[in-house]
């Protein structure tokens, strides 16, 4: 059975591209332009890693992971935040913080495997 990603971005580009490559790479992939019904989608899909963009229209990705790690259901859930105007990594050992960060713009081999290893 192949991993699922929950993909969140409110770029239809970058939630096309990455959609297309971690399906070709044998992921199922759920693209979700906004994080608004995060919760409700993540019980739905029940996703093996989150894949979510910094900045969000009228939200904030790391608030969102912020509570999906904080919540009891979802707190083992893997979060990665992608980001092109944040550099999270000196506060990925913060209570609430995501799994790992990826800055952009990246090279897809870099992130696919960012996104293996938390399937290690």
């Amino acid at each position: 059975m192949s991993k699922k990603i929950l993909i969140v971005d409110d770029d239809p580009d970058i939630l096309e591209i990455l959609s297309l490559i971690l399906s070709d790479t044998g992921y199922e992939t759920m693209a979700l332009a906004h994080g608004q019904t995060i919760f409700d989608d993540i019980r739905d899909f029940e996703p093996n890693l989150v894949l979510m963009d910094v900045m969000l229209a009228g939200m904030d990705g790391r608030a969102i992971c912020k509570n999906i790690k904080e919540n009891q259901f979802t707190s083992a859930l893997p979060v990665i935040l992608i980001s092109g105007t944040h550099d999270l990594s000196d506060s990925l050992r913060l209570q609430g913080a995501p799994d790992d960060f990826i800055a952009k713009p990246f090279e897809l081999d870099y992130l696919l495997s960012k996104v293996a290893q938390q399937f290690s």
